[in-house]
């Protein structure tokens, strides 16, 4: 300002001096027009006196209207602080009539401002800086509390809302923020925890009737209105529902009475204003109902809500908000303060460690703690237990959370996480337990090694590829079948990478095999299905591929050299159609010389007996015992014929069975005369034979030839394996609806690893010296017994011989074709 007047009038100055030069131009007008100098020099002093004096008086004016602007200024300025203050006083009070308590501290001032009732927080204080000791009316914790979260705002400008408990289960809201740079506490009393504090005349207000009618029409809880008289007036709509539910109705237009029309006379008009009461109240089918009743100011009103245990806390002053908080984890947690005691803790933590609750809520020391769980057993086995228990307590002095294993004598293994709080103010210990967590991850490496060293141990090539198309899973032998880089597999390639590099190491036909096979992988479609197949590779590799769709939707392909075994597999096959052409053409053979040898055998067996009928000429005995030698020997090859020929015919499945009843006697008979006559011709060893037929026999209806030549043979094989004079016997059994042959000997016996080979075709078994011919009458038995659906075993009898059962069904239904 002081330049800008100083500018004015330096203008001024000069637009004087211009008005004295102006008085003086005639002067010096007349001086140039022949005025001597004396003259000039008389008007000029009377020119300088003129503008002197109309600077003077131009300078006064000046000064005089800066002097009024200024009064002007001032008093301007005076009544916009009058403003401001009635402004600031009206904040103040405005303040000081809430529920609420508010600090400010403001910048560069040692304690705060405090607006509101000191008297609703510290019970029966009025001084503002009662407020400053936060230990007269919170508890220990949630003193230390506010200090923190307030230093916080104040140096980091941490903002911060925290629910306190006071004394006698009071409760408080502290609410931190920063305005202009200022901090603000804010605080107020919650639940009704506080006591009441008398409000200034000016702000109490009772509500009437009307405006309380409209507010409870909007409520979702029962409530209802009284007049001065204490007649139920009114009642919103859940208030009558509830009364309907209960089986209560209007009477005579009055509303239905749920609660009484009892209440404390304050609640009444002339009561005191503002106050309400809390009762309770347990109505049938509804359980129990928290009522609010309160005065009006021309009667009286109440609501109720339904009855919990919400207000457990503040019954309770051990739950409290971080109680309820971690009580719900199921992992163990405990607090505790700067210096060591236990502040909270959860139900985990009392499972875990099975300590007292009551000895808990003393809130021990750490230190007490540890020390209980020490002597219990509880703790890890630590050699040096002071020393780990002076390196555990270190937490509280950490910079930063820390984790600790324990591995506890039980067995379990616990992850000890550590989170300090700045400034050395606790600790919060969590507990997790990581047994099973390590279990399963033990058993899942544990699989996944099993899995990799399966994988490697196979002769197939494994590759799994995920539904991105990569690969996920692999063993060597893909990498030695398809000549594929280890290191490239390793990293998880794309199949697109894999058939790129397969069509570089088989330039051949890599690339394309591997493209068909992508078709495959990349299919996600819902309905797909697994694959197989053969591919021949151009270097004359054949290998045979399968997908297998995994169920999480992964895919898994099987590789499998058969180069080798396919040509095997060609071999095998050249080589057993060579064995059946030449089994065939051994079959005809057999079967045609057998019927080219029939007709000469037949003349040879007429002359010979011909010959010993002696009827044309007479034959010493020489010559008779060489003509029964001929006919035996040509019935025996007869007889041999026949058996060939009827393998053949089984062989070649024509043959069948001419199913008859037979009379077992008669079978029996038939062929013990066989039997003899070959013994006579053949001059074998006497021996006893018996035979046994068991009477009441069931029905027995077979092929009565084959059934000669089973037992025939049988008897013919014991025969030949026994001594003279030993006894050989046949003994016929019935077992329900089945016959029983039983044949046995007292010969030399079969040994044990010839009894499976005794009834091959061909197989002449020696034993002791003694041969048992061409290997045909044990085939002939087998075959002819299967034909009729029966079995034969053979067994050794103790301490010599041989013992053949036969086991056929009694009656034979149907023809059988040999199989």
């Amino acid at each position: 300002m002081v330049p800008d007047i100083f500018r004015a009038h330096f203008i001024r100055a000069i637009a004087a001096l211009f008005f004295v030069f102006l008085f003086a131009a005639p002067a010096a007008a007349q001086s140039m027009f022949g005025l001597s100098i004396g003259q000039l020099t008389l008007v000029i002093p009377y020119a300088i006196a003129v503008g002197a004096a109309v600077f003077a008086a131009i300078s006064a004016w000046v000064a005089w209207r800066s002097r009024s602007r200024g009064e002007f200024a001032a008093q301007s300025a005076r009544h916009q602080v009058s403003d401001m203050r009635a402004s600031l006083d009206g904040i103040e009070a405005l303040l000081s009539g809430m529920r609420e308590v508010t600090l400010i501290w403001r910048e560069g001032a040692a304690a705060p401002r405090i607006f509101g009732p000191v008297g609703l927080i510290v019970d029966g204080e009025s001084t503002p800086t009662a407020m400053l000791e936060f230990q007269r009316w919170l508890t220990s914790d949630s003193a230390a509390m506010l200090t923190v979260a307030l230093g916080d705002l104040k140096a980091l400008g941490a903002e911060f809302d925290l629910m306190l408990n006071g004394p006698d289960h009071a409760q408080y809201r502290a609410a931190g923020r920063l305005a202009a740079g200022a901090p603000v506490l804010r605080i107020t009393p919650v639940n009704g925890g506080a006591k009441p504090y008398p409000l200034p005349s000016a702000f109490i207000r009772r509500p009437d009737i009307v405006s309380c009618t409209a507010l409870f029409a909007c409520l979702n809880h029962p409530a209802w209105i009284r007049n001065a008289r204490g007649a139920l007036v009114f009642a919103n709509g859940p208030y009558l529902e509830l009364a309907r539910a209960l089986g209560l109705k209007p009477m005579n237009g009055e509303l239905p009475e749920l609660f009484g029309s009892a209440g404390p006379d304050r609640h009444r008009p002339g009561g005191e204003a503002h106050k309400s009461d809390s009762l309770t109240e347990e109505l049938p089918r509804v359980g129990l109902l928290d009522l609010t009743l309160f005065a009006l100011e021309d009667g009286s009103a109440g609501y109720a809500v339904q009855g919990s245990a919400s207000n457990e806390a503040e019954r309770d002053p051990s739950l409290s908000f971080l109680t309820a908080a971690i009580n719900g984890l199921a992992t163990a947690v405990a607090v505790f303060d700067g210096a060591g005691q236990l502040t909270h803790y959860n139900k985990a933590f009392v499972e875990l460690w099975g300590i007292e609750p009551d000895w808990l809520d003393t809130k021990p020391n750490e230190r007490a703690i540890l020390d209980k769980l020490r002597t219990r057993g509880q703790l890890p086995p630590e050699p040096d237990y002071r020393r780990w228990r002076s390196e555990h307590l270190k937490s509280y002095g950490l910079p930063g959370p820390r984790e600790a294993m324990w591995t506890l004598p039980n067995g379990q293994v616990l992850n000890v996480i550590a989170s300090p709080a700045p400034k050395h103010r606790g600790v919060i210990y969590v507990y997790e337990n990581r047994t099973e967590r390590l279990a399963l991850e033990t058993k899942y490496n544990s699989l996944i090694v099993v899995q990799r060293e399966t994988l490697n141990a196979l002769s197939e090539a494994v590759a799994v590829f995920g539904t991105d198309g990569r690969l996920k899973l692999h063993n060597p032998q893909l990498s030695s079948l398809w000549k594929l880089p280890m290191n490239e597999l390793g990293r998880n390639p794309h199949i697109d990478a894999i058939a790129e590099a397969c069509g570089r190491a088989l330039p051949g036909d890599g690339a394309r095999i591997w493209e068909g096979l992508k078709r495959a992988i990349i299919d996600l479609g819902p309905d797909r299905r697994d694959e197989s197949g053969r591919l021949q590779r151009t270097d004359g590799k054949l290998v045979d591929f399968a997908i297998v769709r995994l169920p999480d939707g992964q895919s898994m392909m099987t590789f499998v050299d058969v180069t080798q075994a396919a040509q095997y597999e060609m071999l095998l096959k050249e080589r057993n159609e060579a064995l059946e052409t030449a089994d065939k053409l051994k079959d005809a053979f057999v079967q045609n010389v057998s019927y080219e040898l029939r007709s000469p055998l037949t003349n040879i067996i007429g002359f010979s007996e011909l010959l010993a009928q002696q009827e044309i000429g007479t034959l010493n005995d020489k010559q008779r015992e060489y003509t029964r030698y001929i006919r035996s020997s040509s019935e025996t090859l007869g007889l041999l014929i026949d058996n060939i020929l009827d393998l053949a015919n089984v062989d070649a499945g024509i043959a069948t069975l001419n199913v008859e009843e037979l009379d077992v006697a008669t079978l029996v008979d038939k062929a013990r005369a066989g039997l003899a006559a070959t013994l006579e011709n053949t001059g074998g060893a006497p021996v006893n034979f018996i035979v046994e037929i068991e009477p009441g026999l069931p029905r027995f209806v077979a092929d009565g030839s084959r059934m000669v030549q089973v037992l025939y043979n049988l008897l013919a094989n014991s025969i030949r394996y026994s001594d003279a004079g030993t006894e050989v016997r046949l003994k016929v059994e019935g077992r329900g609806d089945r016959l029983l042959f039983v044949v046995e000997d007292e010969g030399v016996g079969i040994p044990e690893d010839l009894v499976a080979s005794i009834f091959d075709r061909f197989e002449g078994i020696s034993v002791e010296g003694r041969q048992r011919g061409a290997g045909l009458g044990l085939a002939i038995v087998k075959t002819f017994v299967h034909l009729h659906g029966g079995t034969i075993s053979v067994e050794r009898r103790a301490p010599r011989g041989t013992r053949v059962i036969v086991n056929l069904p009694a009656c034979q239904q149907v023809l059988s074709a040999a199989g």
